[in-house]
């Protein structure tokens, strides 16, 4: 496992982007080129980074192919397809997305989500960019989601059975699983359930908390690493059971302090439980 973040120091070249990362001892981190970046300057960041022994974790194609406005959606496809192949050119382990939403909010809950129709649409939209790039050492995943499919353990091996493409992976984020209250207080378990079921497909992680609060009607709030009632020790044990250079990304927090916190905090974890992050 390899614990990594976000690197939000300026840096002008593949050395001191690399040195950067290792400075913050993160062993993995996002793509450091935009999708647009010329070939050479994709293989020298590529080059930095099996130097530094630095996995590229993930690209992000962050969009809504399900847009339902049309030049929206057709604009997310050409941008899922893009970050895809800069994953396959840079080494990154994946490209990551959500599946997207059919409402207006690309991100956000719509009634229309978590029906037979839109999984039928995921599987095509899917489909169609793996189809398009073809990638042969990097994989096109979704990230699970609190109200939009993958949504679950089984969501996502239906999907997986469904979209029937080698290059389609699994990208696991923990805290996006937990919607309810009965999720929140079995979270280790839903933890060793969907890693356990689904460990030989994932690729990436993110590294968050979540935190019930007691005020009605329910409240789930997304909160720094340790601050919540993530259960970070099933976390760790059964990401530690994979692959060992599968990344655990921080992300979402607001200063480089609460990044360090976040880090100090899970490095502790892993410490007592004797796991090399």
């Amino acid at each position: 496992m390899r614990l990594g973040g976000p690197v939000h120091v300026k840096y002008s070249d593949p050395g001191e982007w690399a040195e950067a990362v290792r400075n913050l001892g993160y062993r993995s981190t996002f793509c450091p080129v935009e999708v647009d970046a010329p070939e050479d300057e994709i293989n020298a960041y590529a080059r930095a980074a099996r130097e530094a022994d630095i996995v590229i974790a993930e690209v992000g194609a962050w969009s809504s192919p399900l847009s339902p406005e049309e030049a929206t959606r057709k604009a997310a496809l050409e941008q899922c397809k893009n970050a895809l192949a800069l994953a396959e050119a840079i080494g990154a382990r994946c490209c990551v997305n959500i599946a997207g939403s059919r409402g207006t909010n690309w991100a956000g809950p719509c009634p229309d989500d978590l029906t037979d129709a839109t999984f039928e649409m995921i599987v095509e939209t899917v489909r169609s960019i793996i189809d398009s790039v073809r990638p042969t050492r990097t994989f096109y995943t979704l990230e699970t989601m609190p109200w939009m499919y993958p949504d679950s353990t089984e969501s996502y091996l239906n999907l997986i059975d469904a979209i029937d493409r080698p290059a389609f992976a699994v990208h696991f984020d923990a805290v996006n699983l937990i919607n309810s209250p009965q999720r929140y207080f079995a979270n280790g378990e839903v933890i060793r359930d969907f890693v356990g079921r689904l460990g030989t497909h994932i690729r990436s992680c993110h590294a968050k908390d979540i935190l019930l609060q007691d005020r009605l009607t329910v409240h789930l709030n997304e909160v720094r690493p340790g601050c919540g009632g993530l259960d970070y020790p099933a976390l760790l044990s059964e990401l530690s059971k994979l692959d060992e250079d599968m990344p655990l990304i921080i992300e979402h927090l607001s200063s480089d302090e609460e990044y360090q916190a976040a880090a100090q905090y899970i490095r502790q974890v892993a410490e007592t439980m004797h796991i090399p992050l």
